[in-house]
């Protein structure tokens, strides 16, 4: 089970942006886009078939997983994720600060 999943909302840690708050949108093999963070213009040739416009676009790039936190909104700050299983087996995260679930 990953500590960090599409959805959650997380704070950069190291880099440009750090101490920026997103939402990752997607999770590759150690990387996570994060929206509206991390943007870098990519210069695009156009392509007439597939009805691409040329020009220079602003893209999200990946950020490293080890550069993101979760971040607690009890505490306002990022936060460490622990694993543990309840009562029925099923395995849940949670904050490692207070103890309480992630939803």
């Amino acid at each position: 089970m990953n500590k960090i999943k599409v959805k959650d909302e997380v704070i950069l840690i190291a880099g440009k942006d750090k101490g920026s708050i997103g939402t990752v949108t997607k999770i590759t093999n150690n990387k996570v886009v994060v929206e509206g963070l991390n943007i870098a213009k990519k210069h695009v040739k156009p392509n007439p078939n597939a009805g691409v416009t040329g020009g220079i676009i602003d893209t999200e790039m990946p950020v490293a997983i080890s550069n993101v936190a979760i971040y607690n909104a009890k505490t306002k700050k990022a936060d460490r994720v622990g694993l543990r299983s309840d009562k029925e087996g099923n395995k849940e995260r949670f904050f490692k600060s207070n103890g309480d679930s992630i939803v």
